[in-house]
């Protein structure tokens, strides 16, 4: 904070975030973190950012705490209402990271449906009004949603065999334990994909088909790999972003596929063609660049699924290559 890198909103959420640790433990976070952020991307100081990096590093800590006050958490769960001023008020309701993100995307894909069936208001509008008519009893005004209300749970096969308990991350939030995980996965409801990743890089090299037709597939895979827009300061879940070409298909014939397809959101997408920005990003090293109509670049890079494991499976550690 005294070399203005990070700002207050940021550094309480990280006293919010270590709270739970002991001493000792809330120290070795902060070591970890100061040495991941000495050679981090400078977007990696936005407060969504940091603070999702302390979380993974607080799970990292102290593993056999997490379930604990997930659970602990889980039986706080409530719903206040906060009266304000000129008539408005706030309804909150606080419940488990995948329930809530499951309840806002059937809303948002309504609120969306609204909005094509031509009603004028805006999308926070819709999406308010949505949630009272769904409350009260009412027909929310919308068809069938297009598509239905959709969450991605990223986990390695050994936490889902609860032979390991990190790896899990919930589309759009971060990491969770993996005992959540497992729970989620064993809903009934609850469909299994399976993603092959590149050891070296934790990076998806093939996605497993239940579809026939492969744009669709194509779609899926980019999903899964960028989980969200990829703009370092955005967090829009990549099920809400535009299929975006890298290389242009029209102008440099850049190809339809998942070395040149990146999620973008719809804002972000528009912004890549506006005179005075400048964006690349390289699909292979997860790296983008984004550089303002002020001259002023921001870099970030995007988390693998899975911890990058660069040593040939079976290769003890610290062995070195053979010379050939």
């Amino acid at each position: 904070m005294e070399d203005g890198k990070v700002e207050y909103y940021a550094a309480s959420r990280v006293v919010d975030v270590t709270g739970v640790l002991s001493d000792s433990q809330a120290r070795e976070v902060d070591l970890l973190l100061a040495d991941k952020l000495s050679s981090a991307a400078e977007t990696m100081w936005l407060p969504h950012n940091l603070v999702r990096a302390v979380r993974r590093l607080v799970d990292k800590v102290d593993p056999a705490g997490r379930v604990e006050r997930a659970r602990k958490a889980d039986e706080g769960r409530k719903v206040t209402l906060e009266h304000g001023e000129n008539c408005q008020s706030r309804l909150v309701t606080t419940m488990r990271s995948e329930v809530a993100a499951a309840c806002y995307a059937r809303v948002d894909s309504l609120a969306r449906q609204r909005k094509r069936d031509g009603h004028e208001r805006t999308y926070d509008q819709l999406r308010a009004d949505v949630v009272a008519d769904l409350l009260l009893g009412n027909e929310p005004g919308a068809k069938t949603p297009e598509v239905a209300a959709v969450v991605y749970v990223h986990m390695p096969v050994d936490t889902a065999l609860s032979i390991s308990e990190s790896g899990a991350e919930l589309d759009g939030y971060g990491p969770i334990p993996g005992a959540v995980g497992r729970e989620i996965a064993t809903n009934s409801k609850s469909t299994w994909r399976k993603v092959l990743c590149d050891p070296a890089t934790g990076d998806p090299v093939d996605l497993g088909r239940s579809r026939y037709r492969p744009s669709a597939t194509i779609r899926e895979a980019m999903r899964v790999r960028d989980r969200e827009c990829v703009i370092p300061w955005c967090h829009r879940p990549a099920r809400h972003c535009d299929a975006d070409h890298e290389r242009e298909w029209a102008r440099d014939n850049g190809p339809t596929s998942l070395t040149n397809l990146t999620a973008r959101c719809r804002r972000h997408h528009r912004m890549k063609h506006t005179p005075g920005w400048l964006s690349r990003y390289d699909v292979a090293r997860a790296r983008i660049s984004i550089t303002t109509p002020l001259d002023t670049t921001y870099t970030g890079r995007r988390t693998p699924i899975l911890a990058p494991n660069p040593k040939p499976p079976g290769q003890p550690p610290g062995q070195d290559e053979p010379p050939f």
